[in-house]
């Protein structure tokens, strides 16, 4: 159960009204915004694929990020061309002069330090593009057409999903694709010289096999009864072994995952990787870390992008996330999910610890009371605190001065929020200049006295899931979001999330972990005793003591149980837990160990 203190503020009221208004000066005048939250504040393009002429929804998945020349460039399907960014927190929508109009579907990117190479999923010829300045959205044809791949069953489908790969030690490359719940991974090597033609026939990788590994089954938590699918190959080279990576085993659910097999070729053989999934985020707010890319920053540290679920409108609504990532001391590639929708730092030099980024801000908003100035038939202002991107506040009205506060039971200091739009019946066909949000964001300490925290009116920035940064802590109970403007027909938020610290102590780590391997070894059954006032746990778990890389996030109000059903057959693991609230983390418990 959640700790909901209740007490008088009155007395505060004046005191923390001033305090407000000279934190209101100072945002008004502040540009250094150091953080990120996932989902990437984007303004996320609308798809064209609609269900019917009165339903569309936006389009953000299978992110390809690449650093070139100390900037950073992110790929998506239909996303009506990239985004560029210099600081990997602020991203600018760039319009390319030559593109498919109605966008293109999980391309292939990459920089080799001189240009920026790009090659579109397709089933028939279509060109490599390139460009020596991709932040004015310049293209040129590197090569016009490719040879067609005859689509047969011995023969290779494609290129779905494909992904270029560059050996800098070679001056080789090489185009892995695949996206099929029949057909395996696949990888030809290309000529250069010529424009990137194949050399050669396609040779045959792997198909998923989830009968050994629990991750790759299908389905909310693995509960389902379809094949999986494979798709979204990405290859890393580190210290002489490649790292070839894929997205299993769906993107509708939320244990969408990155997996590796590590070969001393980009050929192959390759190994499957005993510590899979690489990058897995089941729990929480942001669902899903599957099918994207690898990439170093300008300060050497690696990433892994991926693409959660939304699916509200359509099936194949999705947005995107990074988490900081990397390689430990043997070998064992990983990426951070703890915390990964909170909000982290951005990367100033290279780090060390594999949490440096993370800010501390702990979620405030869970479960909290939420009151609207008008609400839609069934669809309640307290789903925007469930930490549930498919259920979503709907109000009456589109119109200015519609209002949704939160009441966060007693003031905290906060740092930052979070507006995540709904597009609940939405009837745009694309994004144009007519597409932006404006806002305004309050905040109060007795439900009396406002100041302005975040005043976006005057913008005509699209920011679906708009993160706001505050540039000092600010004492408040209340966080009141104030309408102005979305360019669909209904007003509609999934969640307002609330983040910064109370003033107590963290709470202490959870009691009694104990873990038990199923008949089925795919599975373990894992209990640990509640802790009061928690506001969720981290369930970290690996295949050594020091390497629990893995994250699954539950909340209090879900009991003190989970079923993990992503192992792998005939692996060791070890677990532990944290507890979080308001106020922090806890210490990690004892480690368990499971065979």
């Amino acid at each position: 159960m959640l700790c909901q203190k209740r007490a008088s503020w009155l007395k505060y009221a004046m005191l923390a009204f001033l305090a407000l208004s000279v934190t209101s000066q100072i945002f008004a005048q502040s540009t250094g915004i150091r953080t990120y939250c996932n989902p990437l504040d984007l303004n996320y393009q609308y798809n064209f694929e609609h269900f019917n002429d009165d339903v569309s929804y936006r389009s953000g998945a299978d992110p390809a990020i690449v650093n070139h020349k100390g900037e950073y460039y992110l790929f998506a399907t239909i996303a009506q061309g990239w985004w560029h960014s210099k600081d990997l927190v602020h991203w600018r929508h760039v319009r390319p002069d030559k593109w498919f109009h109605r966008g293109v579907v999980a391309p292939a990117a990459i920089s080799d330090g001189k240009m920026v190479y790009l090659y579109p999923s397709n089933f028939d010829r279509l060109p490599i593009f390139s460009t020596t300045t991709p932040e004015t959205g310049h293209l040129d044809y590197f090569n016009r057409l490719l040879p067609y791949q005859p689509q047969l069953p011995d023969e290779a489908p494609g290129p779905w999903d494909p992904a270029f790969f560059h050996d800098p030690d070679t001056d080789e490359w090489y185009l892995y694709w695949g996206s099929s719940n029949l057909y395996p991974l696949y990888v030809i090597k290309l000529n250069y010289q010529k424009h990137l033609l194949y050399e050669g026939k396609p040779k045959k990788l792997f198909v998923l096999h989830p009968e050994q590994h629990g991750w790759e089954r299908f389905g909310r938590d693995h509960r389902g009864t379809i094949d999986p699918f494979m798709e979204g190959a990405w290859v890393t080279k580190h210290n002489g072994k490649y790292y070839l990576q894929y997205g299993a085993p769906g993107t509708e659910y939320n244990v969408y995952a990155n997996g590796t097999y590590v070969g001393d070729h980009p050929m192959g053989p390759f190994t499957y990787a005993p510590y899979n999934p690489v990058s897995y985020k089941p729990g929480g707010f942001v669902t899903g870390a599957g099918h994207g890319s690898t990439f170093q920053d300008k300060f050497g540290n690696y990433w892994n992008s991926g693409t959660p679920w939304i699916g509200v409108n359509g099936n194949f609504e999705r947005r995107i996330a990074m988490f900081p990532a990397g390689f430990d001391q043997d070998g064992q590639m990983f990426a951070n999910t703890r915390f990964g929708d909170l909000p982290h730092y951005a990367p100033k030099e290279k780090w060390a610890n594999k949490d440096a980024l993370f800010t501390g801000w702990m979620l405030l908003s869970y479960r909290k009371p939420a009151e609207a100035s008008s609400v839609l038939e069934k669809y309640s202002s307290q789903n925007v605190t469930d930490e549930n991107p498919r259920t979503f506040w709907v109000a009456e009205t589109n119109e200015p001065q519609e209002t949704l506060t939160v009441d966060l039971l007693e003031a905290y200091d906060v740092k930052a929020l979070q507006v995540n739009y709904t597009d609940y019946k939405s009837n745009i066909k694309s994004s144009d200049e007519t597409v932006y949000t404006q806002f305004r964001v309050q905040g109060s300490t007795d439900g009396e006295h406002w100041a302005q925290l975040a005043d976006l009116t005057g913008e005509k920035r699209d920011r679906p899931n708009a993160y706001i940064e505050l540039p000092q802590p600010v004492k408040a109970r209340y966080i009141r979001y104030e309408h102005v403007y979305v360019a669909s027909p209904h007003l509609a938020i999934s969640d307002l999330r609330v983040f910064g610290n109370g003033n107590d102590a963290p709470p202490p780590p959870p009691a009694g972990l104990a873990v038990e391997r199923d008949s089925d070894p795919r599975n373990a059954f894992i209990t640990w005793k509640q802790v009061s006032g928690a506001v969720g746990y981290n369930i970290l778990w690996g295949i050594a003591r020091d390497k629990l890389y893995q994250t699954y996030q539950v909340f209090a109000d879900a009991g003190t149980a989970l079923e993990l059903r992503a192992l792998n057959v005939g692996q060791d693991y070890y677990f532990a837990i944290e507890a979080f609230d308001e106020n922090g983390v806890s210490k990690m418990s004892e480690v368990v160990h499971c065979k």
